[in-house]
């Protein structure tokens, strides 16, 4: 049943406010009647120990007994002017002196004198003291009862002393203001802390009714799981709030992990490494480039008003991809257009040749141009096995000899035809080469130096340019996503090939890094643990 159809306030606070009054003055009255009922039980016992010890200093006294065995049960007999002595003072309702018949030898209304007690005083005449309340001739009392002993020790009767129980009550009912006073203050405490709870948490819910914010809880959530963007939430002290399930994706995590991660730092989600430094907000930045596994992701972080943050993760992979491709597409175009325009030389050359009938000239000039294209596919086959990557190398070669720079293979390379990971390997070395030329392009004497060989099972690849060189400083920062000294290019940035190279490479337990090459510039090595099969 709704707030409205039981007439109840639809904002949130309003109900929140009403809830909390209603259990504070729920509590008052608990915590009011669980007072006086022990209370009550409280006084009923002062009471009848009262009645008690009156009966026990009045049958200490041995006149009493004495006066009980000498006189007859009479209205001015020495046991009625002492049991009303003390009935005066000490305030009882009556002092009854009884013998062992049960006839009363004293009592405040001298008539009742020589009749029989209104209660059993067996108990008491065998001896046993007796505390109770109970009903007699003047009404509902707090009684005590105690034997009345000769001066051998011989029982010769009984004391019997009440407390009216309308003293007793009336002290009942005169606390009862003073705590409805406290009660009264405690409960305008409670309702001053629920107002001011209440008004906080109408600025945290912006005044919203329960049923809207169940409805954008429900919407966040339906949200959140399926939009194409990854989303992680994380509170002010760095711990994971919420994981969505593109993130996990992206990121890598196990597809339950999005609840799993609810509450832990984020280093330990992640691992330490740039995307948690990212995310964490120790790197800044607008778009910022990162690597996870085998994917490139783009980040951004936005701050929340109790320090937390949201960040979010598109995937760039395919788009990187496309620029890699569209950068060697470029390349190639270049290299064609290139060797048309050499093509066409040696084509003028040729036909003047023709022209002049020098003939045997002719024939030499075509073969050595063709032997010379022929030779550099012949030496890649001969010493690198594998076809995908003898067609890059023998394309590079090509993109390096119009960009001026003179792309060879180490004497001591050879690697067979039993690659497990073809693709992985060709993405490294493209890589490597593509920077390698980049580097030697503007030297005096422009190289790069492949080496591909296998040691067992282990793949090994260097590539050296003859460019300026890694500065020892930067030789692993090198590798960090983002870290490049070229200027961007226009459809993807730098800064992310040798971050995927040494991504590749320690995905297959192996390693990268950068060094010195002996003829000084720079040498790269990635050593690639059981990449032959």
């Amino acid at each position: 049943m709704s707030a409205r159809r039981l007439g109840l306030p639809r904002r949130a606070v309003s109900q929140i406010l009403l809830t909390q009054l209603a259990i504070a003055a729920g509590v008052a009255v608990l915590a009011t009647g669980l007072f006086l009922a022990p209370l009550s039980a409280q006084l009923d016992d002062q009471a009848m120990r009262r009645a008690l010890a009156i009966a026990q200093s009045a049958a200490a006294d041995p006149a009493l007994a004495a006066g009980v065995l000498a006189s007859g049960a009479s209205a001015d007999s020495p046991v009625q002017s002492s049991a009303e002595r003390i009935r005066r003072a000490t305030g009882a309702e009556y002092v009854v002196v009884l013998d062992l018949a049960g006839i009363r030898r004293s009592h405040p209304s001298a008539d009742r004198i020589g009749l029989p007690v209104s209660t059993d005083p067996s108990d008491a005449l065998a001896g046993r003291e007796v505390m109770e309340i109970d009903e007699g001739t003047l009404g509902r009392s707090a009684r005590g009862k105690v034997p009345l002993l000769a001066a051998d020790g011989e029982i010769v009767g009984a004391v019997s002393v009440g407390i009216a129980y309308d003293s007793v009550r009336d002290r009942l009912l005169g606390v009862i203001p003073g705590l409805l006073a406290y009660a009264g203050g405690a409960l305008a405490a409670g309702a001053l802390a629920a107002y001011l709870l209440s008004r906080r948490i109408q600025r945290q819910t912006r005044d919203l009714a329960f049923s809207d914010i169940a409805g954008l809880l429900a919407e966040r959530e339906a949200m959140l799981h399926s939009i194409r963007e990854g989303v992680i939430a994380l509170a002010p002290d760095g711990r994971v709030r919420l994981v969505n399930d593109e993130a996990a994706r992206l990121l890598g995590l196990a597809p339950d992990a999005t609840g799993d991660c609810s509450g832990r730092p984020l280093e330990d989600v992640l691992g330490a490494g740039r995307t948690a430094d990212v995310l964490s907000g120790r790197v800044t930045g607008r778009d910022l480039l990162t690597v996870q596994g085998p994917r490139v992701l783009v980040a951004n972080r936005m701050p929340t008003e109790d320090g937390g943050a949201v960040a979010t993760l598109r995937d760039r992979t395919e788009l990187e991809h496309l620029g890699r491709e569209l950068d060697s597409t470029r390349g190639l175009i270049d290299a064609l257009r290139a060797q048309d325009h050499e093509h066409a030389n040696r084509l003028h050359t040729l036909l003047g040749l023709l022209e002049l009938g020098l003939h045997e000239e002719a024939v030499e000039f075509v073969t050595e141009v063709a032997g010379v294209h022929r030779t550099t596919a012949e030496q890649v086959t001969e010493k690198v096995h594998d076809p995908l990557l003898a067609a890059l190398l023998v394309g590079k070669a090509t993109v390096a000899t119009e960009r001026g720079v003179l792309l060879r293979l180490a004497g001591s390379t050879l690697l067979p035809d039993r690659l497990v990971d073809p693709g992985g390997l060709v993405t490294i070395l493209g890589n490597l080469v593509d920077n390698a030329l980049d580097a030697a392009a503007g030297s005096a004497a422009p190289l790069v130096e492949v080496e591909l060989r296998a040691e067992g099972r282990n793949a090994v690849l260097l590539v050296r340019d003859s460019g300026p060189g890694v500065p020892a400083a930067c030789r692993e920062e090198i590798f960090t996503e983002g870290w490049s000294t070229k200027q961007p290019r226009a459809h993807r940035e730098r800064g992310l090939g040798l971050a995927l190279v040494r991504r590749l490479a320690e995905r297959q337990g192996g390693s990268a890094r950068a060094g010195e090459a002996a003829d000084g510039g720079a040498e790269f090595s990635v050593v690639l643990p059981e990449a032959l099969r």
